[in-house]
């Protein structure tokens, strides 16, 4: 009876939880008055302007905006934004700006004017004294959008910096010392790591998180939320296994290795086993001893059977560049764990890259949570509103479009064969393009842009390509492509972050009205992709600002999102000449398969939640720790405690400032290292986890047993191992040499993403090794 409660109770709460179009009546008096207000902020010169900015921020203190408070923003910003930029803020636009002053994340169309939107909101957010960090997909947006926005901040008062991959410690500090920062996620996430090793107070850059507004909100917090940021040290290991990767490259899908239906897991069959075991020089790969070269056997056949060169990562300037499998475009600074990542290079025969310990990680996830204040923005926020509230608390507002969208959507054309779907699509492009309609087609990996591009170059049709491979290109691309004429063949539109202008970037009205007449920007996609919302981020170019537009999904059975997540799909009835399907079965199966898709991503974002929690709690506590250690005299008191006669003898020939620097270097080392080898006896724990389920053992609840009980003990060994390093090292006028004391740091560090760890999260592919490994002991036997 109670688990019954428990159930309605949450339906009931997801359907109070479920977002709605915001209603417009609440704001028709406050915009009234904001639009009152306006026409006397017009009569103020600039330094009056922002006179009366720096008025309501005394007025605000730290307390959110009232409405009174909000109108005067309001005006102020639009006004502001006239005279900065050069538009006038829609009132949906300040609508949206209201909203992400509430913590909401708001949902606006593409080209309904989000970067505004947000700078008004950050605007707001500061002048209540607030310290707001505007995190974007990427260094080029950080950096367009404060650059963008910056005579608006001006106007209002407000400083504005941005941070990048190349900006200096500096240049960091600077930016973060600004009321807004915008940086991409990732580097803000690095800012934390490089604080988290620091040494001195004046070596930080970042000040405590306040407030987050994050742009393309439902890429950040959902599809990479799980993306966990690191910070490594060097080491003298470099893994470089071109043996095992020869052997694996020898071996035939089917016969010596097999994969699941989803293919995320590969394993070795018996006879496939034995081959590598012979090649290896007779060994037995399932012995204790010979453990290493089973994972990197694993490794080798992952990179081999699973991963695709031009879908999973491209190949440049020696180099192997993972492609970010929901944008289409390079995953910066992004790796596989060391293992695979040495796995793939072998692979492509390409010297392998610089290995190391892990020294911190944090999650997409766990680094937003740090905020007191969360917001987003983003064009597809409603079909993510339940995880948004499960992983975040937060809750989503839909703000209609400043003019209606009259877009045509068509229905899906689906086909019995890739090759018919393929002829078919073709076929449309060119005999679209002989009209002069500009066409987007959506792509789902670098492979099929590429050859889509070259089968239209064969046709007679020369499009242009925007695909990982030639991403610096990216805004000059995306802003032609509702030129007269224009095909523009493209991966995931996700994040793209410029606007499609019907006529093209350099288009006059006449140009826009050509286009407009032809039907406007046309929007092709080749196929689904696993969310619904990366379908609609790609309709969503088109039709933007009430311009006419049109969308279509060529589909067929034999996509890979159809094989991987309906393989029992059929078709529900014959196929015409053309191969095409009509049935209303054959589109509901394409449908079913996409749900499918993102039941599983929502799985595995949960699961991989509920191993991370805990770890991010302990970092928490480690880091509150550490950050004591730092900023006071704690280490020198918690040393002087535990060797009273060291510290004495000390005291006789040490100023109290060297001796207490002394202390608070050896608590920090020993704090960093020890929080270094947490970390790496978790990632063992998660390699080995899987064995439990044999023992009809839960995982995590054996993960939450094993990571508690390794840290109750972490701190207790922080404090003594420093005891033991001051009363052994030798300390001088000048305090203390660590590398001397045998306390060595890494000699460099350096930062990365990884982008999927095949080993650590999918408790299947473990047993399926373990069964590979069961059925080879019984066939020896």
């Amino acid at each position: 009876m109670a688990g019954l409660l428990t159930r309605v109770r949450g339906r009931f709460q997801r359907m109070l939880d479920r977002p709605a179009t915001v209603d417009l009546k609440k704001y028709a008096d406050l915009l009234k008055s904001i639009e009152w207000r306006e026409e006397r902020v017009a009569d103020l010169d600039d330094a009056e302007l922002t006179a009366s900015a720096e008025k309501l921020r005394r007025k605000a203190g730290d307390k959110a905006l009232d409405s009174q408070a909000m109108v005067e923003l309001c005006a102020l910003g639009r006004e502001a934004a006239r005279r900065g930029i050069g538009e006038r803020p829609y009132d949906m636009q300040l609508i949206g700006a209201m909203e992400l002053l509430h913590g909401r994340v708001v949902e606006m169309g593409t080209g309904e004017g989000k970067t505004l939107a947000g700078a008004l909101a950050a605007a707001g957010y500061a002048l209540q004294g607030r310290s707001v960090h505007v995190m974007s997909v990427n260094d080029y947006l950080a950096r367009r959008d404060a650059e963008w926005m910056a005579p608006v901040f001006a106007l209002l008062g407000v400083s504005v910096g941005w941070v990048a991959q190349g900006s200096t410690q500096e240049e960091r500090r600077a930016a973060y010392a600004k009321d807004v920062t915008y940086g991409s996620v990732s580097e803000i996430g690095f800012d934390v790591l490089r604080d988290r090793m620091a040494l001195d107070v004046e070596d930080l850059v970042q000040g405590e998180p306040d407030v987050a507004l994050v742009d393309e909100a439902d890429s950040v917090l959902v599809d990479e939320a799980r993306v966990p940021l690191v910070m490594a040290g060097a080491t003298d290991d470099v893994q470089d296994d071109q043996e095992v990767a020869a052997v694996v490259r020898s071996l035939r899908p089917g016969d010596h290795y097999e994969r699941d239906e989803d293919n995320r897991n590969a394993w070795l069959t018996t006879r496939g086993a034995g081959i590598v075991e012979k090649a290896l020089g007779g060994i037995d790969l399932y012995s204790g001893e010979h453990s290493d070269r089973l994972a990197a056997v694993n490794a080798a056949l992952h990179a081999h059977a699973l991963l695709e060169r031009d879908v999973d990562y491209i190949v440049r300037d020696g180099k192997v560049h993972l492609i970010n499998t929901s944008r289409g475009r390079i995953a910066l600074l992004q790796r596989w764990p060391d293992g695979l990542q040495a796995a793939v290079e072998a692979k492509e025969k390409l010297k392998p890259t610089e290995s190391g310990e892990v020294l911190d990680s944090i999650s997409v996830q766990g680094l937003v949570n740090r905020y007191k204040t969360v917001c987003g923005m983003t064009g597809t926020a409603t079909a993510v509103a339940e995880q948004l509230r499960e992983f975040y608390e937060l809750k989503v507002s839909v703000v209609p479009p400043n003019k209606p969208c009259v877009r045509e959507d068509e229905p899906d054309r689906v086909y019995d064969t890739v090759e018919a779907k393929e002829k078919a699509l073709l076929a449309e492009i060119v005999k679209v393009h002989e009209t002069g309609r500009p066409i987007l087609v959506g792509t789902m990996d670098v492979a099929e842009s590429e050859r889509l591009a070259g089968k239209l170059t064969e046709a007679g049709v020369t499009p242009v390509v925007l695909n990982a491979k030639n991403d610096a290109e990216e805004a000059a691309i995306v802003a032609d492509a509702g030129a007269y004429g224009a095909v523009t063949v493209s991966t995931q539109m996700a994040g793209r972050g410029t606007d499609i202008r019907l006529g093209g970037s350099d288009g006059d009205a006449e140009a826009h009205d050509k286009v407009a007449e032809l039907g406007g920007l046309y929007v092709i996609g080749t196929g689904h992709y696993t969310s619904s919302r990366l379908d609609d981020q790609l309709r969503g170019r088109s039709g933007r600002q009430g311009d006419p537009g049109g969308s279509v999904v060529f589909a067929s059975l034999a996509d890979d999102l159809v094989l991987q997540y309906a393989p029992e799909a059929t078709a529900g009835g014959e196929p015409d000449e053309d191969g095409r399907l009509t049935d209303a079965t054959s589109t509901r199966f394409i449908g079913h398969a996409q749900r499918v898709a993102e039941g599983v991503n929502l799985d595995i974002h949960r699961n991989t939640w509920r191993y991370t929690r805990l770890i991010e709690q302990q970092r928490r506590i480690v880091l509150d720790f550490r950050d004591d250690v730092l900023r006071t005299d704690l280490a020198a008191r918690e040393l002087k405690e535990r060797c009273p006669d060291r510290w004495a003898e000390l005291v006789e020939k040490l100023d109290d400032d060297v001796l207490v620097g002394v202390a608070r270097r050896i608590v920090l080392h020993h704090v960093d290292r020890r929080w270094s080898d947490h970390l790496a006896f978790l990632s063992d724990v998660r390699e080995t986890i899987h064995l439990r389920a044999l023992a009809r053992e839960t995982p995590i609840d054996e993960f939450h047993r094993a990571a508690i009980g390794e840290f109750k003990g972490l701190l207790r060994d922080v404090a003594e191992r420093s005891a033991e390093t001051l009363e052994t090292a030798e300390v001088t006028v000048d305090g203390i040499d660590l590398e001397q004391a045998g306390l060595r740091r890494p000699s460099s560090t350096w930062t990365y993403m990884v982008h999927d760890n095949p080993f650590d999260s999918d408790a299947e592919q473990a047993l399926q090794r373990v069964r590979a490994m069961m059925r080879k002991v019984k066939a020896k036997g």
